[in-house]
């Protein structure tokens, strides 16, 4: 089994469709990607849910775990979100890194202020996970469909660069899902109208969380050294980031679930991740 076999496991969307249009072994081909920019790591989240009005669950323990690894081999991490889900990054994200809340504003005022970020970051490798990206309309809408653009800042400018990049996704409307546009609208359980911002390596899995831990697992074998929470601390993070307001993905209410899976359904893929390190002699 391998790391994409296991943050692809139990697909309730189809998401795994996309999986042939993709190198078989993407995960370490994103790990690769951070390991090859040190320096300074850029990590994007943040979901809104129109029927709550907060962040899911989904995306910010994900980006927690990748800037927890990365910081472990050295990086210097930013968290990059909006006010939606700038809090929960501010109290999860841990003393290694800080946040920056990108504002919630028209198009000249958003390029402005990613073209600023850019110049004072100086960021070696920029990663999106679980946010929302513009679809070729230049807006943003949910699974459903729904415009959602009010809500979510422009980050998208971010990744109008040549930065080295990485996007996770789950359902085919987040930024770095632009690498399979076309390939997106063409399965009919995930989103009609694609995100359209690419990045250089793309990572799908079942719940984007869930790709986040896959590529903390990718960069442990790339390194020798296990980057992965436990499955408990995993579970506090999970809780911790409830505590704050995120609501599930699915059920719009604040819950200890993500896309509808309960927390020990989530260690499943947690401990999975560790026995495949344990499997490479990497504990």
């Amino acid at each position: 089994m391998t790391i994409e076999d296991i943050i692809l496991d139990r697909d309730r969307r189809g998401i795994s469709k996309l999986r042939p249009h993709l190198p078989a072994d993407y995960a370490a081909e994103a790990a690769r990607l951070a390991l090859d920019n040190p320096g300074t790591a850029v990590i994007v989240t943040g979901f809104y849910i129109l029927d709550a009005g907060h962040a899911e669950t989904d995306g910010p323990p994900g980006a927690v775990v990748i800037g927890s690894a990365l910081a472990q081999l050295g990086y210097e991490v930013v968290h990059l979100t909006d006010r939606y889900a700038a809090e929960i990054m501010d109290k999860t994200g841990g003393d290694y890194s800080r946040v920056v809340e990108f504002p919630i504003a028209d198009e000249a005022e958003s390029r402005e202020f990613a073209s600023r970020l850019l110049a004072d970051l100086r960021p070696s490798v920029l990663i999106a996970i679980e946010r929302c990206g513009f679809t070729d309309e230049s807006k943003y809408r949910n699974m459903r469909g729904r415009d959602i653009t009010e809500y979510n800042a422009k980050i998208d400018y971010v990744f109008d660069s040549e930065i080295p990049s990485i996007g996770i996704g789950d359902g085919g409307n987040e930024i770095g899902m632009g690498n399979l546009a076309d390939e997106v609208a063409q399965v009919e359980s995930l989103v009609r109208i694609p995100c359209v911002t690419r990045v250089d390596k793309l990572m799908l899995a079942s719940v984007s969380n869930w790709g986040g831990y896959g590529l903390a697992a990718a960069l442990s074998e790339l390194s020798g050294r296990s980057l992965l929470p436990s499955v408990e601390e995993e579970q506090a993070l999970l809780r911790q980031t409830v505590d704050l307001g995120a609501v599930d993905g699915m059920s719009a209410i604040q819950e200890y679930k993500v896309d509808g899976f309960t927390l020990e359904e989530n260690s499943q893929t947690v401990q999975a991740l560790h026995d495949y390190l344990a499997l490479k002699g990497i504990a």
